[in-house]
């Protein structure tokens, strides 16, 4: 048993703060035009300052490498033009009515509001982070996943689970919330027993998961753990290195499995919006990988019996 994790990316911009804020900006802009609509003529319209607001940021999303001093800047200036846009938004309910607005459009508004909170909170505490954080607005429920790598520090799509055996795969946990993939090894083994009815020889994971739970755990259960003891290094005959390398290699399959489903199936950019939408496409493309595993094997099968048939036609002969 092969076990691993990922992040399949959602089709967004990279978000910063300012974009983001932006973007929430012109959205409220919009919703302000579409209430007062029906009361022109009878009440003043309020000022937004939508194109100096427009310029202001502009100036900063031009600048190459604008400073942090900068950025802050302009992100508190773009605070306080959407609360100000809130504020007539909840004026111009009062006298005409949500009704007017799409569904996409209140769903906007509603995103816009928690966003406007994460925003100021950063904003005022000076920090960078906060507890499910907004990354895109038409799709709330997209979260950073850090990865630590090169090239992809960090991603913003769902983090999935994925453990392999004799080349399929299996989904065995999707969160669009960061978590520690360390924490599923258990529940993986315990999955594979239901599915196969015992429990694996062996389980090949990479550093992160062999904790000392992990490891506990597969003792009692007499299951060998890929990787070296924890501790201080020891000296190691040949057979142990040997015993090693090989464990490494046996990883390969699920780094080419997740490499395949990112390449060739779209798994690496999730283009649906909705969550559900987005979870069912992650799953089929799982679905589909198993599905050509299984007609390469038949393909594979008649090959050889044919093969057989003709040397057997021919030695008959």
């Amino acid at each position: 048993m092969i076990i691993d994790a990922t992040c399949a990316p959602a089709d967004i911009r990279y978000p910063t703060d300012l974009s983001l804020l932006n973007e929430a900006r012109e959205k409220t802009e919009k919703i302000i035009d579409i209430l007062h609509k029906p009361l022109k003529g009878k009440i003043k319209k309020v000022r937004t300052y939508r194109q100096k607001a427009r310029r202001e940021y502009l100036k900063v999303a031009k600048k190459r490498r604008p400073s942090k001093k900068i950025i802050r800047k302009a992100i508190g200036k773009q605070l306080r033009y959407i609360r100000r846009n809130l504020r007539y938004i909840q004026e111009l309910s009062e006298v005409s009515s949500l009704s007017l607005l799409t569904n996409k459009q209140y769903q906007d508004l509603q995103v816009i509001k928690k966003l406007y909170e994460q925003q100021l909170y950063m904003y005022e505490n000076k920090v960078n982070s906060v507890k499910k954080r907004i990354v895109s607005i038409s799709q709330p429920h997209v979260r950073p996943i850090v990865r630590g790598k090169a090239g992809s520090p960090v991603e913003f799509g769902a983090k999935i689970s994925l453990s392999a055996v004799d080349g399929f795969v299996f989904l065995d946990r999707l969160s669009w919330e960061s978590y520690n993939e360390a924490g599923d090894m258990i529940r993986q083994i315990e999955l594979y027993k239901k599915r196969f009815g015992y429990y694996p020889e062996s389980v090949h994971v990479d550093k992160i998961y062999r904790n000392r739970l992990n490891r506990a755990y597969c003792k009692d259960h007499e299951i060998r753990l890929s990787g070296p003891p924890l501790g201080r290094p020891k000296k190691v005959d040949k057979d142990q290195q040997k015993q090693t390398k090989e464990d490494e290699l046996a990883r390969i399959p699920i780094e080419g499995k997740i490499g395949n489903g990112k390449r060739r199936y779209g798994l690496n950019r999730i283009m649906a919006k909705l969550e559900e939408t987005s979870e069912t496409t992650i799953a089929t493309i799982i679905l589909v990988m198993n599905m050509e595993k299984i007609l390469r094997d038949f393909l594979l099968l008649i090959f050889l019996l044919y093969k057989n048939r003709l040397f057997f036609i021919k030695y008959k002969n």
